[in-house]
């Protein structure tokens, strides 16, 4: 019997219902962590680079972490959200490689999912601020954290299988073009999870290598077949995943978060960031700063 295993869970942060009106309008939002949408009344906007989707009942729309978008209404919205952060035990994303808005039609249990799980999960909506700058910090999301940590195992589970449910509605292969891999070897999957817990170490490929006991070559060859990426490049990815979280969820100066990430100095971190993702941290920042809640 061919045996597969979930390699993705979900970590609630907040759920809640809101009415939204035109000071709903944030430019360049970028967030650590996940966002699902089901309109219920009136419409809004919602755009990434690329792309541009009406908000309007019926649908339900997800907004993977660190992914640039800009959020409108005009007039009015009734709008359920839920924010949550994804982990996977090989540190790839299910949207690793297609980090843009998506939108699918609405269907009777998804309307009750969302209700239900705010029944569950009662107070979680976004009590201090509508300002990221005040809620987006590690302090926050350590506290809800707390309370997924005081949920009994009922709901605890029924929250996660929720969370499985409306996230799998955007994984049928008409959306999201998913190439299926094979099995992750263990040695690979134990090179990846050391990457995960080792950022701020120097991470050689030779190292690596050793400790999969194998050639270097070879490890470069096998990681990439299995991740679809080299082991350096790889590892810089992951870096600067981890960077754009320190810059969004902490005051961390620049060479802090380089030395948190593991760049020998802020220079070699700078020139990583803008080859990772198009622009320096200095206008990164910028972006981030545009936001207004």
């Amino acid at each position: 019997m061919i045996k597969r295993t979930l390699r993705h869970t979900f970590t609630l942060l907040n759920v809640d219902h809101v009415k939204l009106g035109p000071k709903w309008n944030y430019k360049n939002v970028i967030s650590p962590y996940f966002r699902l949408y089901y309109i219920d009344a009136g419409e809004g906007e919602i755009s990434d680079v690329s792309t541009t989707l009406k908000l309007e009942p019926g649908y339900l729309y997800i907004i993977p972490s660190f992914t640039f978008c800009n959020l409108t209404c005009q007039n009015q919205m009734g709008q359920y959200f839920i924010q949550f952060f994804e982990e996977s035990s090989d540190g790839i994303s299910l949207f690793a490689h297609n980090r843009s808005i998506f939108k699918v039609k609405t269907s009777e249990i998804d309307v009750m999912n969302f209700v239900r799980l705010l029944e569950i999960n009662p107070g979680r909506g976004i009590n201090r601020s509508d300002n990221p700058r005040i809620y987006e910090k590690n302090i926050f999301y350590k506290e809800y954290q707390e309370l997924n940590n005081q949920q009994n195992m009922a709901t605890f589970i029924e929250t996660n299988g929720i969370l499985l449910q409306l996230v799998s509605r955007f994984l049928t292969p008409e959306i999201l073009k998913h190439k299926e891999t094979s099995h992750i070897p263990v040695k690979i999957l134990n090179a990846i999870s050391y990457i995960q817990l080792n950022l701020h170490l120097d991470l050689s490929v030779t190292h690596l290598a050793r400790q999969a006991n194998q050639h270097t070559d070879y490890f470069s060859r096998l990681f990439q077949q299995y991740t679809g990426e080299r082991p350096v490049k790889y590892i810089h990815e992951k870096r600067i995943e981890r960077a754009q979280y320190l810059m969004v969820t902490t005051r961390m100066t620049y060479p802090e978060i380089a030395e948190q990430t593991g760049f020998e100095n802020i220079f070699y971190f700078s020139k990583v960031f803008k080859k990772v993702t198009g622009m320096s941290p200095g206008n990164y920042k910028k972006q981030i700063e545009l936001v207004r809640f």
